[in-house]
């Protein structure tokens, strides 16, 4: 069951947050953020393996995600599920359901999460007295419309292994973007949800870390990761770019 948090009882609020250089309220001068806390007034625990909301669900409110890790996806016709993306400390989930104003995907937390509820309503009218505001949440849109870009890219004209060389690049930046090792990390999806994420099977995603751990790339004991030789993986990823 989600659990809700009034903001009033836990800090920080987004004036304070460490995740303000990531989140909606970047770039934000320090007076613009004061009014940033009146918008976040209620933040979601969500466990390891809860959904925070399923596809079809009317799109009342973004969210941001405070710590954890999130996983969105979709269901097809036929049964399976589609990654669609992985978000981590300080990225927006529920954007993608703006058109329609009702949620694309499932999120579904892959370890204990909470997330900042950006009620829609309110965020609209904060957005009038606010046109920093704005700025940012097209901002926000902008970005994700170019990581869809980014992801059409990858799944129509790389090879696998530079598929993992590409996911492995990016969850490393986007990681030392939040303050944490560039090169060490455990990885909160599972193989079978990278080949989801990535278009590959299982069995390809276990054997490219392997070829990756022999050629000296990588070393990998169950999820933990360490990148040895990033150069390498990034000449991998380069062949496509």
């Amino acid at each position: 069951m989600l659990t809700s948090i009034p903001v009033t009882e836990i800090s920080p609020r987004c004036s304070t947050c460490g995740m303000g250089q990531l989140c909606l309220p970047v770039g934000m001068s320090q007076q613009d953020l004061l009014k940033m806390d009146t918008l976040v007034q209620e933040r979601v625990r969500v466990h390891k393996g809860e959904t925070l909301y399923r596809m079809g669900d009317p799109l009342t409110a973004v969210y941001a995600v405070r710590f954890g890790t999130l996983k969105t996806h979709v269901t097809l016709e036929d049964g399976r599920s589609q990654i669609t993306g992985f978000h981590l400390p300080g990225e927006i989930v529920g954007l993608d359901g703006l058109g329609e104003m009702q949620h694309a995907s499932d999120a579904t937390a892959l370890e204990d999460a909470e997330v900042c509820v950006v009620r829609f309503s309110e965020l609209q009218a904060l957005s009038g007295d606010l046109p920093s505001l704005q700025t940012q949440f097209l901002r926000l849109m902008s970005k994700e419309i170019s990581q869809d870009q980014v992801m059409l890219m990858t799944l129509g004209s790389m090879r696998a292994e530079e598929r993992l060389a590409a996911f492995l690049v990016n969850l490393s930046e986007r990681l030392s973007a939040r303050g944490y090792s560039s090169s060490e990390f455990v990885l909160r999806m599972s193989r079978e949800e990278i080949g989801s994420y990535l278009g590959l099977k299982l069995e390809t995603v276990s054997r490219l870390f392997s070829r990756f751990a022999e050629a000296g790339l990588i070393q990998i004991r169950q999820r933990h990761v360490k990148l040895i030789d990033m150069a390498g993986i990034k000449q991998i990823y380069n062949r496509s770019c």
